[in-house]
């Protein structure tokens, strides 16, 4: 019997303030690149003082935010935009992008680069390893949310999500009766954030952190993490639901987050090429 998702999103209510699960993921993920981060630059892993790597994570943060915001609407809500521009600030209604994101993030490490006089790619080498446990705790976060649900399964593992069912108008007891009346079992479906979460968080981070154990040559770890990233994402999207907004775009199977994940591989690969030409760094 397929497992009927019941978590409350809300992790904590004061009064008439509620925070999300979701919500704590980001700051768990901020925490935890800050961590990591004082570890890398304790081994001596970018010339800079501890001062100037809180702004870089503070500048990172914020890219995160506003990129990831902004990505959204852009991609997956651009008609929402044209018919609302005051949508795009409505983030309690949710909707963010990684490759937005990501777009952020790279602008704050270019903008921080430029302030302190530090190679761009040195910088992105250095950030690499700490993002995927922020992607792992974000995908985390949207299966407590039950949000971005995969498509129908009937494999054991399957979830079913109650608000992939919003069109059947039933009440929370509905729904669950009806799942224990043993109704609801062809609604099941893969639970790809947690498929996210294992390999954009999980496995992308463990073999950054590895790979990060001694010095690499420029561009190694920028490029495996484009490399991978978009390698994970394009896979995942094949049992991941498309957002209904745009659905399949070409041949019946290809999404938005596919088109967007392609050149990132493109461009792991060219950066992975184009670290053979750097010089081997000294071990540490």
């Amino acid at each position: 019997m397929p497992y009927f998702h019941d978590i409350n999103p809300i992790a904590v209510s004061l009064g008439p303030i509620s925070i999300h699960w979701y919500g704590l993921m980001y700051v768990l993920g901020g925490v935890f690149a800050w961590w990591l981060g004082k570890r890398r630059l304790a081994q001596g892993r970018l010339p800079v003082s501890y001062d100037q790597y809180s702004d870089l994570i503070f500048y990172g943060m914020i890219g995160v935010i506003l990129g990831g915001r902004i990505g959204y609407m852009l991609f997956y809500g651009f008609e929402q935009i044209l018919q609302n521009p005051l949508a795009l600030f409505k983030v309690w209604e949710g909707g963010m992008s990684f490759h937005g994101g990501l777009l952020g993030v790279v602008a704050a490490g270019w903008f921080w680069s430029r302030r302190n006089n530090i190679h761009f790619f040195d910088t992105m080498d250095f950030v690499s390893p700490l993002v995927p446990i922020g992607l792992g705790f974000g995908r985390l976060g949207n299966f407590v949310g039950g949000e971005l649900w995969g498509q129908k399964t009937d494999q054991a593992w399957g979830v079913i999500f109650p608000r992939a069912l919003e069109h059947l108008n039933k009440s929370q007891a509905e729904l669950v009766a009806m799942y224990q009346a043993g109704q609801l079992n062809g609604e099941a479906r893969h639970p790809s954030q947690l498929y996210e979460m294992l390999l954009e968080g999980v496995v992308l981070f463990l073999v950054l952190w590895f790979c990060s154990a001694r010095p690499r040559r420029r561009y190694v770890l920028s490029g495996l993490f484009a490399l991978l990233y978009g390698a994970f994402r394009f896979g995942v999207e094949f049992v991941r639901q498309p957002d209904a907004q745009l659905g399949y775009l070409a041949l019946g199977w290809l999404t938005m987050g596919q088109i967007l994940s392609l050149p990132l591989i493109l461009l792991g690969i060219y950066l992975l090429w184009r670290s053979r030409g750097q010089p081997q760094p000294a071990a540490a």
